[in-house]
């Protein structure tokens, strides 16, 4: 408001000394005489001061003119100038509207649009570090992958942009299954750039899957360090890492058993981590740390491997010296369905069955598997049940869910054997010991043997027969299902016999 009032003031003011200077030259007496080329010109005081206004203005229009003309003399040549500055904000302006559209169609997917608009971004701003990468990637959209690696290899070749075109060529090779050179190209970006995450993790899981442990353990490390992983999830994985190197490594090398400590150290309650350095306390004629290792693992999560080589310690040992050693195992989960079908195993050994059938309980009607199933007809074969019967519990157990299994997490893939790597879908550390509702399959391989389960059932029971009117023997649907059940036993018997050589 009062700003608007000065210039008002001033505006007044200006008026009025314009007006004042008029009547002052009206009243003047005298003029201007100008005589050129012979004539004369007499030029009253007003006239004068006009013309003189003139002048000034004819003398800065020339010079505007000549610092036009000049300008386009040094724009033609190539200088810098005001012109040239203008010139360079419109291409600037449609070079950064067409990065700015080809970004849009890029997200949007449409590759072939945004690989035109990246293309007169870069005719228009002549700036590659800021149009190649999106050249690149609409390239890959639209299925030139032949531009697109041209371009990252151009990328490449600038330091400030050589990260991004390394990863770019590593995302191609892994799209083609090329992992010998993507692995190389992984650690060529871990190098350029170690507290990536993304980098890091592509590295790591490259190194897994080529059975670079070291490196991996390596690469795990800066993920911790770089803050992209926590200390806890660390622990596991360098002690997946460290077991799969004990594996790796052969009987006789040091290295293997140490491996193992290592990995037990760091997770205990990792049950092939447990097992491996229990074995090799055995093979060193140290059973107690043995025990230990394999207890404290028990206590996180009980496990038939770590029954198998919890009997491995002792293995000249009678049924009923089993038992009784075994119980330091159990009391630590008495009431666990691991350990339920342990004890009972080991009764069974003991060819003690009705104290197995009480340990055993109602798991093979509440919960059955093929172990439980598996185990409830060695008890009614030892107890002198009919064939039937127990020929039914084997039949139930051919269909019967399989029971915990490793299931990798990721793709639920079943695994016989635990692995650091899904042999399915490459994921890393996703092996869990679960119950999978697939039917039949391999039965974990126990503690006990289930000896009375091995030899062949006898049939006493007389067939069912019926004479045609030719004298021909025709089976009936009764005999039919009979042999189904045949077949089932005899399926179930095989697997009891693999179960039995490779305990």
């Amino acid at each position: 408001m009062l700003w608007s009032l000065v210039k008002i003031i001033f505006f007044i003011a200006l008026i009025g000394v314009l007006t004042l200077t008029a009547g002052a030259l009206l009243e003047a007496r005298g003029g201007l005489q100008v005589t050129i080329t012979g004539f004369e010109f007499t030029l009253a005081p007003l006239q004068a001061a006009i013309l003189a206004v003139i002048l000034l203005l004819l003398v800065w229009l020339i010079l505007k003119i000549l610092s036009l003309m000049m300008a386009v003399v040094r724009f033609l040549n190539g200088d810098d100038t005001a012109l040239s500055r203008y010139f360079n904000r419109n291409r600037e302006r449609k070079g950064f509207q067409a990065l700015s559209e080809g970004m849009m169609a890029l997200a949007s997917g449409e590759g072939r649009l945004a690989l035109a608009k990246a293309s007169k971004a870069e005719r228009y701003l002549g700036q590659p570090e800021l149009t190649n990468l999106l050249t690149a990637q609409a390239a890959e959209m639209a299925g030139d992958t032949r531009k697109a690696e041209a371009v990252y290899k151009q990328l490449i070749q600038n330091t400030t942009t050589r990260f991004v075109g390394v990863r770019g060529i590593l995302k191609q090779k892994l799209a083609n299954g090329d992992t010998e050179s993507a692995l190389k190209l992984a650690e060529h970006a871990f190098g350029l750039k170690p507290s990536h995450e993304d980098t890091q993790d592509v590295l790591l899981k490259l190194q897994a899957n080529s059975a670079d442990w070291a490196g991996a353990r390596k690469t795990l490390s800066a993920k911790l360090k770089h803050g992209n992983l926590p200390r806890g999830i660390h622990k596991r994985r360098d002690a997946v890492l460290a077991l799969s190197e004990a594996y790796e490594a052969t009987d006789d090398d040091p290295t293997a058993h140490a491996a193992a400590i290592e990995a037990n150290r760091l997770s205990p309650d990792l049950v092939p981590a447990a097992v491996l350095t229990a074995q090799g306390y055995i093979a060193q004629a140290k059973p107690r740390y043995a025990v230990r290792v394999l207890k404290t693992a028990w206590q996180a999560q009980p496990h038939p491997d770590l029954a198998a080589a919890f009997a491995q310690i002792v293995p000249d040992e009678t049924p009923v010296q089993r038992i009784k050693r075994f119980q330091t195992l159990i009391k630590l989960h008495p009431d666990h369905r691991e350990s339920r079908l342990l004890l009972a195993e080991l009764y069974i050994t003991a060819e003690d069955f009705p104290a197995a059938r009480r340990v055993l309980g109602r798991l093979a009607e509440e919960a059955p598997d093929v172990r439980s199933l598996t185990i409830m007809a060695a008890i009614e074969r030892g107890e002198g049940s009919s064939d039937t019967i127990v020929k039914g519990w084997l039949a139930r157990a051919v269909t019967a869910p399989r029971g915990p299994q490793w299931v990798c997490d990721n793709c639920n893939t079943l695994q016989t054997n635990w692995s650091a790597v899904c042999p399915n879908c490459d994921s890393f550390d996703s092996q869990s010991w679960k119950a999978s509702p697939m039917p039949f399959g391999t039965i974990t391989p126990g503690s006990g043997m289930l000896p009375l389960i091995i030899g062949a059932l006898e049939d006493h029971s007389e067939p069912e027969e019926r004479t045609s009117d030719t004298g021909q023997k025709e089976r009936s649907p009764a005999s039919d299902d009979a042999d189904t059940q045949e077949d089932a036993a005899d399926t179930s018997e095989s697997i009891a016999c693999t179960k039995a050589s490779g305990s």
